[in-house]
């Protein structure tokens, strides 16, 4: 899901109350806070070489003991709207930091409309190789890169 998407969605639906939940089925608790939106970008050089950028928006979701705070569609649309110019571009992909103990980083992948409730999905980020073709197998060995 994109920045255009999401506040399309949050706006459409500006009443509604939001729920993440991550891979594991389990949601981030209620009363989270997004104590961040960012861009972040990242220039890097695969294994095989090749330079390659990536640039996506991030939301950070924090909990407190401030267990009657809830943040709304609405609310989250507004705060994604001021972040616009700094963003820059309405399709970077959308990005969710949280963890209780150790952050984890994680896609907002898909958005199911409830009655009252938008409930985001989070898929985890995973490793990969990306330069398979001049590893020469479906993972990296000792010859040409890793």
């Amino acid at each position: 899901m994109n920045v255009k998407e999401l506040i399309q969605s949050l706006e459409t639906n500006e009443k509604s109350s939001l729920r993440f939940v991550l891979p594991s089925g389990q949601s981030i608790p209620g009363h989270f806070h997004i104590t961040e939106v960012g861009k972040v970008g990242k220039d890097f050089i695969d294994c095989g070489g090749t330079r390659r950028s990536s640039t996506s928006c991030v939301l950070q979701a924090w909990t407190a003991a401030d267990i009657d705070h809830r943040l709304g569609a609405g609310k989250l649309a507004k705060i994604l709207r001021l972040a616009e110019p700094m963003l820059g571009s309405p399709e970077l992909p959308v990005e969710v930091e949280y963890g209780p103990d150790v952050m984890s980083h994680y896609y907002l992948s898909d958005i199911e409309i409830g009655t009252n409730e938008l409930r985001f999905y989070l898929v985890g980020k995973q490793t990969d190789c990306l330069a398979k073709d001049k590893c020469g197998v479906n993972g990296c060995n000792t010859s040409g890169c890793c």
